[in-house]
């Protein structure tokens, strides 16, 4: 199967091979994956027409939600703590007082101080989840990008095995350390609702996905594995709130496109207001969907309800 060769699936816009999920493709490492999918599959074929909660709303996938008939598939999300919908002060209702350990607290505190103290959608926010670790070549890459970029930024390396070392090893700590922040967690909404971030590079995990579009912030894509590669098509060709990084032939995202990148998504052109207005469009119709009368409230509070009838007769 060549990159030009387009798959169509009930739901989805045409496919490329690097848009699907990896483990769909023959020469993916990750078939471990497969057992656990095929299992589901199996169970759900002995029941007719279940019913499947899904993280996602009706408005950002009307057509996938529909698209397989034995399926009766219902929107409940975008499952997001109800204070990033609401415009509520997260910090009086998720993040406040004694809730957080004192330590992840100070940690809270440092990143947010220094966010306050950046303009208004100046920051490049960097996390690639948790569970990916980056080779070192990407880490260097994605360093000089940042750097090459001119934008103040703000990137979780996580402390763990492989990851911490990696921060240790890049040639280029101290200018890092000048231009931007490293942290080694941060609260990912929190962070991404904050108005002083303009760009999200990001694996494109489902929870980080819908987390972008329910802040506004247009995106870098830059998938991994998984179902990521599909999730970033869906931001680049459908939903239009970022772009995606290009790869060589090593696979390694150089840092002149993180740069270009960047460019599109921050230097304010007419392809830069392109995204952030559909990026706000998003936000809008994700948080509506969420809020009290709301369409996943609905579908939520009608399968709660149906659930609760059956139990009390």
């Amino acid at each position: 199967m060549t990159r030009s060769c387009l798959i169509n699936l009930p739901g989805l816009a045409p496919l490329t091979r690097h848009d699907l999920p990896s483990f769909l493709i023959p020469s993916n490492n990750y078939s471990f994956a497969l057992p656990s999918l095929q299992e589901q599959l199996e169970t759900l074929d002995q029941e007719t027409k279940p019913r499947l909660l899904v993280n996602t709303c009706d408005a950002l996938e009307p057509e996938a939600l529909r698209a397989v008939d034995k399926f009766n598939m219902v929107a409940i999300g975008p499952s997001i703590p109800s204070a990033f919908v609401d415009g509520e002060d997260p910090n009086d209702t998720y993040f406040g007082g004694d809730i957080l350990p004192a330590r992840i607290s100070r940690i809270s505190k440092d990143y947010k101080e220094w966010l306050n103290s950046k303009p208004e959608s100046s920051v490049v926010y960097v996390s690639f989840g948790s569970i990916v670790v980056l080779k070192k070549p990407q880490m260097e890459e994605i360093a000089r990008g940042l750097l090459d970029s001119g934008h103040p930024f703000m990137w979780v390396i996580r402390s763990e095995k492989g990851n911490g070392d990696e921060e240790e090893k890049l040639s280029c700590m101290e200018e890092l350390e000048q231009q931007g922040m490293i942290v080694t967690w941060c609260s990912q909404v929190e962070v991404l609702s904050h108005p002083a971030v303009g760009c999200f590079v990001t694996h494109c995990g489902w929870n980080s996905t819908l987390e972008s579009l329910v802040s506004g912030v247009a995106v870098v894509a830059y998938p991994q594995w998984s179902d990521q590669a599909t999730n970033a098509m869906l931001i680049e060709k459908v939903w239009r709130t970022g772009v995606r990084v290009k790869l060589n032939d090593e696979g390694v995202a150089e840092r002149e496109d993180i740069k270009k990148c960047l460019q599109v998504v921050m230097g304010g052109g007419e392809q830069t207001q392109a995204l952030k207005e559909n990026a706000r469009k998003w936000k809008d119709l994700t948080r509506d969907a969420a809020k009290d009368g709301g369409s996943s409230f609905n579908n939520l509070k009608a399968f709660v309800d149906e659930f609760r009838s059956r139990c009390s007769n």
